[in-house]
């Protein structure tokens, strides 16, 4: 209890001093929880502020996974939807937390849609850190998006042309307005998309629990990853939607 105490006010005053905005005593209440919890460290990189919320880097997810003395981590692609020619990489990595673990699984995907246009070339990379970082959330509880998953996302509408300018998110499930909820839908129903694997995959992508605490901008960001994919490759497409169908291999 009392290192936790410790590491909370070292974290306040690291948080206080890294981002010396005067709005920063918003976000200090959930720092203290996350702290509390998970034992972050804002000092060594473990969570960071951005775009009004915590998120955890890759780096803090590994060292949460030492700390809980997590027994092994396997990555291997998934062959079927990785395109070396058109930079298109996808991993399934699973998290063992103990011996008797059964295993929490995560997947990663990545092509040059997807990704920041500072780490083009490195997109096999980038789909293997999303898969293991998406493992590690669901294995330790972790109910905020990893950096490395969401933090290009933003930029694919701008890359495309299409305009980031959206209505405010409602509080009703009405996930980024209603264009693009209209135009997923229009997809769905082009392609004959099972809608409730869709809504998986894009929860996964998005790097949420649940679709409706995404940002506008990373369902947007989905859709036009979405419509990309349905058009250049459409007999893929399912089978990564399969890859959610409901399995027990997500329980330890």
């Amino acid at each position: 209890m009392k290192r936790n105490l410790s590491l909370e006010k070292k974290n306040v005053k690291a948080a206080k001093t890294k981002w010396p905005d005067k709005q920063i005593a918003r976000f200090i209440p959930l720092l203290r929880e996350l702290t509390s919890t998970h034992r972050l460290s804002v000092a060594a990189g473990d969570i960071i502020l951005l775009n009004g919320g915590w998120y955890v880097t890759h780096s803090g997810l590994l060292r949460l996974a030492r700390r809980s003395r997590c027994t092994g981590i396997h990555v291997q692609p998934t062959l079927a939807f990785c395109d070396p020619c058109e930079k298109r990489w996808a991993f399934e990595a699973t998290v063992y937390k103990s011996r008797g673990c059964r295993g929490f699984v995560g997947f990663g995907d990545a092509d040059p849609s997807n990704v920041s246009s500072l780490v083009h070339g490195a997109e096999m990379r980038v789909a293997e850190t999303r898969a293991v970082n998406r493992a590690l959330r669901k294995a330790y509880g972790i109910g905020i998006c990893s950096v490395e998953e969401i933090g290009s996302l933003v930029e694919t509408p701008q890359a495309s042309g299409e305009s980031k300018k959206l209505p405010s998110q409602p509080a009703n499930g009405n996930y980024g307005g209603p264009k693009v909820r209209d135009r997923l839908c229009q997809i769905i129903r082009q392609h004959q998309l099972d809608p409730n694997l869709v809504k998986s995959y894009a929860t996964d992508f998005c790097g949420v629990q649940a679709l409706r605490a995404a940002k506008r901008e990373q369902v947007e960001a989905f859709v036009v990853h979405l419509a990309d994919w349905a058009q250049k490759d459409r007999n893929a497409l399912p089978c990564q939607l399969n890859s959610y169908l409901p399995t027990e291999r997500g329980a330890a």
